[in-house]
């Protein structure tokens, strides 16, 4: 890789610590009860919300339709996710500094592929929590699930629930666009060189 690209590929795979501060993915519910929304933060280690008691009232309502209760030491990917984000920080600084032509591409592309995959395992984990229900929920309405969307707003019952990426994925999108536009710079200048 040319100089650019490895400066590049470095920043790009610093600016994966962002996903450490920041939230990956939000999901807010709106109902008459709760004018100001109730709102979930999942991070790459942890759920919170606005206060300390958000995950405790969103099991109170999982309670009344009979969905599991969510319980974040339960959730393997919250214990194991921060180790992969390092390790993939640490595989680009190591590319950045190497010399392999095409470190930058085989680091975005893999953070690429990564990324698609952690939205699908959240898709399995919400689809899991919305469908799953217990037989004996206090409500019970025949046909209905309680999954909020992966992107964008459902009405569940009274609830609008809205959900949508965080600053987290912000930061993941940065690297790999920067990672993409280092291996474009490095193509460009092979090609130039063999010119």
């Amino acid at each position: 890789m040319n100089k650019k690209s490895k400066i590049l590929l470095l920043i790009a795979s610093l600016t994966l610590v962002g996903t450490f501060f920041f939230p990956i993915w939000q999901i807010e519910l709106i109902a008459p009860q709760y004018p100001d929304g109730i709102n979930m933060y999942i991070w790459i280690n942890q759920i919170t919300g606005d206060t300390d008691y958000t995950l405790q009232n969103v099991n109170i309502l999982n309670h009344y339709v009979g969905m599991q209760y969510i319980v974040p030491d339960s959730i393997p990917e919250l214990k194991y996710f921060p180790y992969v984000i390092i390790s993939w920080m640490v595989l680009g600084i190591l590319l950045s500094l190497g010399k392999i032509k095409h470190g930058a591409l085989i680091w975005g592309i893999s953070l690429s592929i990564l990324g698609v995959l952690g939205m699908y395992d959240f898709y399995l984990w919400m689809y899991d929590y919305g469908h799953n229900l217990s037989d004996t929920a206090p409500i019970k309405v025949p046909g209905m699930s309680y999954m909020p969307p992966l992107f964008g707003t459902k009405w569940l019952l009274n609830f609008k629930a809205t959900s949508l990426p965080h600053y987290g994925t912000m930061f993941l999108t940065i690297s790999i666009l920067l990672s993409l536009f280092a291996a474009l710079l490095n193509f460009k200048f092979m090609n130039k060189n063999k010119k």
